[in-house]
């Protein structure tokens, strides 16, 4: 597990949120929301890099993950954040809104930031290679029944995505996220922490966007498709999520038509 400083000093890598900064997850009180369903769904969220060699384990069981949980509603993002690009190695998946959401997910949790990171639903964080603890949340998560539900088709019109969507249930406050995610690829690392590997990735978010709900449960945006972009090797999942890095409270792959 590694910590970073948003000024890195030498080799060493440690992140601290801002001095002073205290942030309360639940800072008002309200009624809970209904459920929409009797089963719950599990968001994957793992925070990683190519440069960071604690990461591949982690990578690895997100993988097994991923296939043990097919047909299943658990959704697997592996953002691959850039404040490793610095150590040595340029992470080829890495991109700076990646960490942002990281960091904002570390001010909503009130925790820590570090590498490999996983986020499941947006409201447990744990080191991503721990799998008892995560499979453990996974569990959790899937045995709590949703508050929201979305649906959400797709169809390719040339180099953008047309997606429509509905949203029932809890809409209030919330934001749909889709992302496009690369199911494989592999990597050759030739310096860093794991220069002379050869590391696997899996559920490779390649490009997001985010769309405020407002009071709108129901609509339609047009999305450029990312660079190699096709149905057969990338999937698109759609997260429904309170404003800003908050809870999910829904979430389903896009189908493309």
């Amino acid at each position: 597990m590694k910590y970073v400083k948003l000024v890195a000093i030498g080799a060493s890598l440690v992140l601290t949120l801002a001095a002073g900064v205290v942030v309360a997850r639940n800072a008002e009180i309200a009624e809970p929301a209904p459920a929409v369903s009797d089963s719950g769904f599990a968001v994957l969220e793992l925070f990683t890099s190519e440069g960071c060699s604690s990461c591949p384990p982690a990578d690895a069981l997100l993988e097994r993950i991923a296939k043990e949980s097919a047909g299943k509603p658990v959704y697997v993002l592996a953002y691959h954040v850039d404040y490793w690009d610095r150590q040595g190695w340029k992470d080829i998946f890495s991109d700076h809104r990646y960490s942002e959401r990281q960091y904002a997910y570390g001010q909503h949790l009130g925790a820590q930031v570090y590498t490999p990171q996983l986020v499941v639903n947006g409201n447990a964080e744990m080191v991503g290679s721990d799998e008892s603890a995560v499979k453990a949340e996974v569990a959790k998560a899937l045995s709590r029944p949703a508050i929201a539900n979305l649906q959400a088709t797709g169809h390719v019109d040339g180099s953008k995505l047309a997606v429509s969507y509905e949203v029932t249930g809890k809409t209030q406050r919330s934001r749909l996220l889709i992302a496009f995610v690369q199911k494989h690829a592999i990597s050759k690392v030739e310096r860093g922490e794991n220069a002379g590997r050869t590391l696997p990735h899996a559920q490779i978010v390649r490009d997001f966007r985010t769309y405020d709900l407002k009071s709108a449960a129901t609509g339609q945006v047009m999305i450029s498709l990312p660079a190699g972009f096709n149905t057969t090797e990338w999937e698109v999942i759609g997260l429904v999520q309170q404003a800003g890095a908050g809870d999910a409270t829904a979430a389903s792959r896009i189908a493309i038509g």
